[in-house]
């Protein structure tokens, strides 16, 4: 395959709503790689909360330097390695959250241009019963919602709420407590429409936040997963057992809550290889996607809708 000197993707060359400032470019340069990297061609990609904040200024104190090609979930094929590269060779297909940290100098071209540059170490191979578009909509929900499990110590046996389980995060925590951890009893929050979704991933007692029944639990759990913020956590509380946890991956979640920031990492995605091709462990992709490489800005809008049933993909790219 010929790779281009130059190469189309989604930009913003100033802060504000990502709607207004993304603009498609035809001549970016193509991004090299440094010795630890692969060079993909972009097959997929996932949108993300943390874009449209990203590209508000919210960090800006630590981002990349505009102009920024936003874009953190990737799937694609390796065309070029370096040099200190063992893991993988051209022609593989890989997946991965290619910001290893989220706000400390993310990438300044990510996923959303036909090619980006990622080091090997946030990179797995794609599980071969998945799509690209489907292991695009992975890599930084599950990786979220692994490591805030594994990060309270979440085990068998134990009972967990789950807050938003229809959402990106929120799917994933419900499907890896019960195959992952083995939960002994999952609950989640929904709108009164996704409750049959909470069920079919696992759920064994789908709660609708919005008529109320997340005030009238009177069961306690051992773990309280935050995936959403302070709408639903302050009502939540009241669910945790004395000595429970709660964890939150909210921004403005609870401040009595565990506060985790993903770290993007390969070696948990090869732990979760065999949950994902047995098919027990799955990605839930919005029903609208995968949205076409043209209808980038309309994906966004509608991401922020907060109305997405699991994760909002774009595919094919370009």
């Amino acid at each position: 395959m010929a790779i281009p000197s130059h190469i189309k993707a989604w930009a913003y060359s100033e802060y504000g709503n990502i709607e207004d400032i993304l603009k498609f470019e035809s001549n970016i340069p193509i991004p090299q790689i440094k010795e630890d990297e692969v060079l993909i061609k972009v097959a997929a990609a996932a949108l993300n909360p943390i874009d449209y904040k990203r590209a508000l200024g919210y960090f800006k104190n630590t981002d990349s330097p505009l102009p920024t090609v936003p874009g953190y979930d990737v799937a694609g094929v390796v065309v070029r390695v370096g040099s200190e590269v063992k893991k993988f060779k051209v022609g593989d297909e890989v997946y991965g959250d290619i910001n290893e940290n989220p706000i400390n100098n993310p990438k300044s071209i990510g996923s959303l241009a036909e090619y980006t540059a990622v080091e090997e170490k946030v990179l797995a191979h794609k599980p071969s019963n998945l799509s690209f578009a489907e292991a695009a909509a992975l890599p930084l929900a599950i990786i979220t919602a692994y490591q805030g499990l594994e990060r309270i110590e979440f085990s068998a046996g134990k009972s967990i709420l789950v807050l938003g389980g229809a959402g990106g995060v929120g799917s994933l925590v419900i499907q890896l407590a019960k195959h992952v951890f083995g939960a002994s009893k999952i609950a989640a929050t929904a709108s009164t429409g996704k409750l049959d979704l909470l069920r079919n991933l696992g759920a064994d007692l789908a709660i609708d936040y919005t008529k109320g029944q997340l005030e009238e639990l009177e069961e306690k759990f051992d773990v309280v997963y935050d995936t959403v913020g302070q709408s639903e956590i302050d009502r939540a509380l009241k669910a945790v057992k004395e000595n429970g946890k709660v964890v939150t991956v909210a921004a403005h979640g609870s401040p009595s809550g565990i506060f985790v920031i993903r770290i993007s990492d390969g070696t948990v995605l090869k732990k979760l290889e065999p949950y994902l091709e047995s098919g027990k462990v799955k990605p839930i992709l919005d029903p609208k996607s995968p949205f076409a490489f043209s209808e980038t800005v309309e994906a966004f809008a509608y991401l922020k809708t907060n109305r997405a049933i699991g994760k909002v993909v774009i595919h094919p790219i370009p």
